[in-house]
């Protein structure tokens, strides 16, 4: 009797035993799972965060001011990274810290360059530079509507001159003048919505010929 007595409380002993081996198994497993999470977390921050700080990031169009070539809602990528090494372009669409409220962000075609004078007189956008000091007339074909306007403004060296495509509905250089550079974050680079307008370089115009710049 003594010795089944004690086999059996060998045998619990041994399933004690066994039962805290396997809660050690399963809180270590736990555990090194919980490590990798914490890991990949901090990886993705590390590479994350400085590619949205520094390289893209996203933007999503409010409002109508660049009605027809953009809505409200679409999704873009901004590329914030060109723009230190080569200047923005005529034609380039850009977001850009609304220099009167540096808290938002506003999206605007550049339609003037750094040191040229720009003329709008009635629906007609004139540009004179050194290559064209009589200036020429340019060629606007995403406008969705126009108004009547009658200014003259010449650039200085880190000005733009921006507009939105939508100009009956576009808060723009026209109201609160030149941009400088310093507000620039970047150039759209893709459009991810919506799905039928995916592409790079949305809404981006290059002019032709002798007047590209």
């Amino acid at each position: 009797m003594e010795k089944n007595n004690l086999q059996k409380e060998n045998e619990v002993q041994e399933n004690v035993i066994g039962a805290d081996r396997e809660n050690n198994t399963e809180k270590a497993s736990s555990l090194s799972i919980l490590l990798e999470i914490i890991k990949f977390a901090i990886l993705a921050l590390i590479i994350i965060v400085p590619l949205r700080m520094y390289v893209a990031s996203p933007f999503i169009v409010s409002g109508s001011s660049m009605d027809d070539t953009f809505h409200n809602g679409d999704y873009l990528i901004v590329d914030q990274i060109s723009y230190k090494f080569e200047k923005p372009n005529r034609g380039d669409i850009i977001i850009f810290k609304y220099p009167k409220n540096t808290s938002k962000y506003f999206i605007k075609r550049i339609i003037g360059l750094p040191g040229e004078t720009v003329q709008l007189n009635g629906n007609t956008t004139t540009i004179k530079n050194d290559m064209f000091p009589g200036g020429f007339v340019l060629d606007e074909p995403y406008i969705s509507s126009n108004m009547d306007n009658n200014i003259s403004l010449t650039l200085a060296n880190d000005e733009y001159f921006v507009m939105g495509d939508n100009r009956a509905g576009s808060s723009d250089s026209r109201y609160w003048g030149p941009l400088r550079e310093k507000f620039i974050r970047g150039e759209a680079f893709v459009r991810l919505f919506p799905l039928t307008k995916i592409g790079l370089h949305p809404g981006s115009y290059k002019y032709n010929g002798d007047i590209q710049i």
